[in-house]
């Protein structure tokens, strides 16, 4: 996937969170809805790491293909 490639995943990502958000405000969210919330915020975390190593690569003139989606967990870990 290509910076831009993961770039519109990022937006797609962001709009649906958004949409989720805006129909939680006074009705809240169903469980299915939390846990998508959820899902959406780890997989954009993911999606950040993954466009931060694409362009560390390119700027150290290595390969931005070698860069890997990295498992929630070790991105989730990256706050604490």
């Amino acid at each position: 996937m290509t910076d831009d490639g993961v770039l519109g995943r990022i937006d797609d990502l962001i709009a649906e969170e958004h949409e989720l958000r805006a129909r939680a405000v006074g009705v809240g969210l169903s469980g299915a809805d939390k846990d998508r919330l959820a899902g959406l915020e780890q997989e954009l975390n993911q999606c950040w790491d993954l466009l931060r190593q694409r362009r560390a690569r390119t700027e150290f003139h290595e390969d931005p293909e070698g860069a890997e989606v990295r498992p929630s967990g070790e991105v989730e870990g990256y706050r604490q």
